[in-house]
């Protein structure tokens, strides 16, 4: 297997305040990504056999019950890639939606994120951590020229998609530790025709938040929890 060790991001400790703008995280995903070179595959994959391998890795009730395996490359290597910008289209993501709405409460006369939200990610972070990494890896590489060749099919003919990839681990490493209390409001919806879906409508209300990526957002909304569990096993991905 090839290696790469990067020194992981110091997060800062949870507050009741937000916290500032992460530069650091903005500096990973603007660097150059360093090339590492990917094994050869003894047995690659073809894109109609990877569904099946993912199945067999984390098995069928969990395959049916959080990913979406139609067209898996193609939505695995466009939501990696989304989750570094300002957005990532659910309907692109290999995973299902989170089952359950987003809830607020009121806080000190404010909109806040309610603590329990942290809770319906929980059953796929606990999934994640019973996942082989080196197994988990080892699928990857079979399945890594077919991932290349989306990458490419997507727009970017000279670069590597693994590069990209471990831009993005180290980008969500970088996530700032949620706060205690996150404010939210309501995007405006302009026209006559009233929102029916006004739990979608949510923003941080702190500038510094707003602005961070759509997977830092996530890393954030998911609860400090599942943040630190998620963190921990983007390292141990990466580390292999």
């Amino acid at each position: 297997k090839c290696r790469r060790r990067r020194t992981e991001p110091a997060s800062s400790g949870a507050d009741m305040a937000a916290p500032a703008p992460d530069l650091s995280a903005l500096a990973v995903l603007s660097a150059e990504p360093q090339a590492v070179e990917i094994p050869v595959a003894a047995q690659p994959l073809a894109a109609d056999q990877i569904g099946p391998a993912v199945t067999s890795l984390i098995g069928s009730k969990a395959a049916l019950t959080f990913f979406q395996l139609e067209d898996f490359p193609r939505k695995l290597v466009a939501t990696v890639d989304n989750l570094g910008r300002s957005h990532a289209p659910p309907l692109a993501w290999p995973i299902s939606p989170t089952e359950g709405r987003f809830t607020v409460l009121t806080h000190a006369g404010a909109t806040v994120v309610n603590a329990d939200n942290g809770q319906r990610y929980t059953p796929l972070v606990l999934l994640l951590e019973t996942i082989n990494v080196g197994l988990a890896v080892d699928l990857y590489v079979r399945m890594y020229p077919v991932l290349q060749q989306t990458y490419v099919d997507l727009g970017y003919p000279n670069r590597q998609f693994n590069d990209r990839l471990l831009q993005v681990i180290n980008h969500l490493l970088a996530t700032p530790s949620a706060p205690q209390v996150m404010t939210v409001q309501l995007t405006e919806v302009k026209g006559p025709i009233p929102s029916l879906r006004p739990w979608v409508r949510y923003e941080f209300a702190d500038p510094a938040l707003e602005a961070l990526s759509s997977g830092q957002k996530i890393m954030l909304r998911v609860g400090s929890v599942n943040q630190n569990r998620l963190k921990a096993r983007l390292s141990a991905l990466r580390q292999e």
